[in-house]
């Protein structure tokens, strides 16, 4: 007889609700989030009988279990949130940031191969051609809040372009275009140095959207040449070679944490006064001479 996933005999009973509706997830996503693996290598565990929800073997990944209140063990240890981890990379130009590219491209994970690290997460992106700055974590819920647009830290980028940039130009980029129904816009921009045919920016990004500095300097009728992100909030990229990695100590993960959100006071009632703004705006890193 076939029983509906949820009756099945070896399976656990799913929890009832309570009067206050405790969060639940998927027993997948529940392991996730405890930053002890992907939701699709939890998901294999799940499906491989390794996983159990209060002593009962499960098979659905899609089981609900209660934050904080069900006991999930895994080959038989219980879960508990590991300590947490925070790496930076200087990714190379050609990676993709994902675990496995289904074209088969490289990934910034082969710059992690044979170290010996627990699983890892990317904390945001950066896109196949840019280059610089990537960080690594295994948790997720201060992963979040690192790439909130609200709370998370400002990302810098330093940014070589096909052409000498004028004052009307940065001030463009200022204020922002509309492309596809969507604003774009730096929160700073302005010019490192010029050659003869080519220049550095650097941009401050509030928030980071897909390909965005990309697709504003497009907006505007220029290509980008190379980007580089050198720094996340007080975080910068340093001298750390191409490829290479390093683990941040307390301090420098501390500098990264979350801030009041941005947009607060325009959602205030009556604010009484603006706030101050940051005394930003130095460049963290010095642009490639040779590129100019």
């Amino acid at each position: 007889m076939d029983y509906p996933p949820s009756r099945c005999p070896d399976m656990p009973t799913p929890p009832t609700a309570s009067p206050r509706k405790t969060p639940r997830h998927g027993v997948a996503r529940a392991i996730s989030k405890l930053g002890l693996g992907s939701r699709t290598q939890a998901a294999r565990w799940v499906s491989e009988g390794r996983v159990r929800v209060n002593g009962a073997l499960v098979h659905d990944a899609e089981f609900p279990v209660r934050s904080g209140t069900d006991r999930i063990a895994i080959d038989g240890q219980e879960a508990a949130i590991p300590q947490r981890i925070v790496l930076m990379l200087n990714k190379p130009r050609g990676l993709v940031t994902t675990v496995k590219d289904e074209h088969g491209r490289g990934t910034v994970y082969q710059c992690l191969a044979g170290a010996g690290l627990p699983w890892l997460a990317p904390v945001g992106r950066l896109d196949k051609a840019s280059e610089g700055l990537l960080l690594f974590s295994n948790d997720p819920a201060w992963a979040a809040s690192i790439t909130d647009p609200a709370i998370g830290p400002e990302k810098t980028y330093h940014v070589q372009i096909d052409r000498l940039p004028d004052g009307c130009l940065l001030q463009r980029l200022e204020a922002g275009v509309v492309v596809d129904g969507e604003r774009l816009a730096a929160k700073r921009a302005r010019c490192l140095r010029t050659g003869e045919r080519h220049a550095w920016l650097e941009i401050v990004l509030a928030e980071g959207r897909n390909r965005q500095i990309r697709r504003l300097l497009a907006a505007v009728e220029i290509s980008v040449l190379r980007l580089i992100r050198v720094a996340i909030g007080r975080l910068m990229l340093g001298d750390l070679p191409k490829s290479r990695w390093r683990m941040l100590n307390p301090q420098e993960t501390d500098s990264l944490r979350p801030h009041p959100p941005r947009r607060a006071a325009a959602h205030a009632p009556r604010p009484r006064a603006a706030p101050p703004r940051s005394a930003a705006g130095r460049s963290p890193h010095r642009p490639p001479g040779r590129h100019g």
